[in-house]
């Protein structure tokens, strides 16, 4: 498990990644901290060498959370570079999810060949970062794709990746047309039979009819399953 650690307040960053260590998850998903915008290099340096150096423990793996248009404070190669010299057993990695794929391509070119596990946001850069040294992808969309997602992953030299790139973008374009965890969680509820899946929280909305409507066909028109999910109706049996 790789869960995520990074938060507004140095203390909470500690204390949640000092307990992931402690219960044995390969790794933690580190935001860099996010409440104060146009932070310096050596300021975001700062805050990563802390959170090592208080946790202090040769566990720990660190993975940085690239994710500007959530969290603005972005991680850039320099940082990456100053923190692997100074941490390099700590830094595993990082999950890019920029949506760029130029930006992705700058960190596998400078340090996917030294260990440095760099995973795209999204399953639409998959082959891509396959081909490019790339660790793989940490996307939500796996929630609802994971077979076709890690049939890629597995065999991103056979002849027909292309094609299976092009049905994973299909699935992604159709689930994302509205905001993404509200469109999952209603294509769970409903090849789930379960209504209950398409609860969300506050600030998310759950989407309205049409709009679910509108998702589930547009998959449906792919041939799109859920062949291994389980339904309430099922479980109940």
């Amino acid at each position: 498990m790789m869960p995520g650690t990074g938060c507004c307040a140095l203390t909470d960053t500690v204390r949640l990644t000092e307990h992931a260590v402690k219960a044995g998850c390969a790794g933690v998903l580190m935001l860099p901290p996010f409440y104060y915008k146009d932070v310096s290099e050596d300021g975001l340096y700062r805050s990563f060498a802390e959170v090592i150096e208080r946790v202090g423990d040769a566990r720990l793996r660190i993975y940085l959370y690239h994710i500007p248009p959530v969290a603005v404070v972005g991680i850039t190669p320099k940082l990456v570079e100053r923190l692997l010299k100074s941490y390099p057993s700590a830094i595993a990695g990082m999950k890019d999810s920029s949506g760029d794929w130029n930006n992705t391509k700058t960190f596998l070119d400078a340090f996917a060949k030294h260990g440095f596990d760099v995973f795209v946001g999204s399953e639409s850069f998959l082959l891509a970062n396959m081909q490019n040294g790339g660790a793989g992808c940490i996307s939500a969309t796996a929630n609802v794709n994971p077979a076709a997602i890690d049939q890629l992953y597995l065999e991103w030299k056979a002849p027909d990746a292309q094609a299976r790139q092009d049905a994973l973008n299909a699935v992604r374009k159709a689930t994302g047309q509205y905001v993404m965890i509200p469109a999952l969680k209603h294509v769970i509820a409903h090849y789930a039979k379960d209504p209950g899946w398409a609860t969300v929280r506050p600030p998310l909305t759950a989407l309205t009819q049409t709009q679910g409507a509108k998702v589930i066909a547009d998959l449906e028109k792919l041939d799109f399953t859920m062949p291994g999910l389980a339904s309430a109706e099922r479980l109940a049996a």
